[in-house]
């Protein structure tokens, strides 16, 4: 199957250290739709959005190009886990509610995926968009994050993820654009958990591929010195980049 593969290797660590979405994203995209019997999550990696749309939908589809993710991601009696392309999602024509994709349109090719929504959609369905890039705490914790992720891991970056460093205001959207409001993805983190995030992160593995290494090595004293005591938690806030078009 020809994809960006860029997580399946960190499958079983991204289902484990990724960010919950807010329940608030969830309940307000379900007042958008008509009706609630069909929720398709493409590119569902760990499960968690397809598994949130089931308080809001009868059934969710969630799919992923990645056999590896599927298999990591959390099993619920309303969700059929299905390996599928974004752009051949093998559903039926016109019998999706709501289309969502969680942290993943940058890397498809859209043109082809775009025409997928529109073929699968119901007439004034809804797709809906979302990701997180730009962490938010504790001020000297943030400045070695900056530190790893630009001076270290700054070449690694894909292309693609500059459309999210952007906040999906550059990416095309050839929907009737919906407004909505204001989200954030927030937990309560040790220093253990985000470091382990930054393993699940696509340059991090890229790096360690090339020079077989660690680049969490590289700040570590630094980090464990602007985190304190790492006994405790820390608070960590992602705001969602959030497209919503109605088909």
């Amino acid at each position: 199957m020809n994809f960006q593969d860029n997580f399946s290797k960190q499958a079983e660590l991204y289902a484990k250290s990724r960010p919950h979405y807010p329940k608030e994203l969830f309940q307000y995209l379900s007042t958008l739709t008509a009706e609630h019997k069909l929720a398709w999550d493409c590119a569902t990696g760990n499960g968690q959005a397809a598994i949130a749309l089931t308080d809001y939908y009868k059934k969710v589809i969630g799919t992923d190009a990645s056999e590896s993710q599927i298999k990591n991601a959390k099993p619920h009696d309303q969700v059929e886990y299905r390996v599928a392309l974004a752009e051949d999602s093998m559903l039926s024509e016109k019998s999706v509610d709501l289309i969502t994709v969680a942290t993943a349109l940058h890397w498809f090719d859209l043109e082809k995926f775009y025409a997928e929504v529109k073929r699968v959609g119901k007439p004034g369905g809804i797709l809906a968009a979302w990701a997180y890039f730009k962490l938010e705490m504790d001020d000297r914790v943030q400045l070695v994050l900056r530190k790893l992720s630009i001076d270290f891991l700054g070449k690694y970056w894909s292309p693609d993820l500059k459309k999210v460093a952007g906040d999906y205001k550059t990416i095309p959207f050839p929907f009737e654009e919906i407004e909505a409001p204001h989200f954030d993805a927030i937990t309560s983190w040790n220093i253990q958990n985000l470091i382990d995030y930054i393993h699940t992160w696509s340059f991090t593995q890229k790096y360690i591929d090339v020079n077989g290494k660690d680049p969490v090595d590289e700040v570590i004293s630094e980090l464990r010195d602007a985190w304190g005591d790492i006994n405790i938690n820390k608070e960590i806030k992602w705001p969602l980049a959030l497209k919503i078009g109605r088909l």
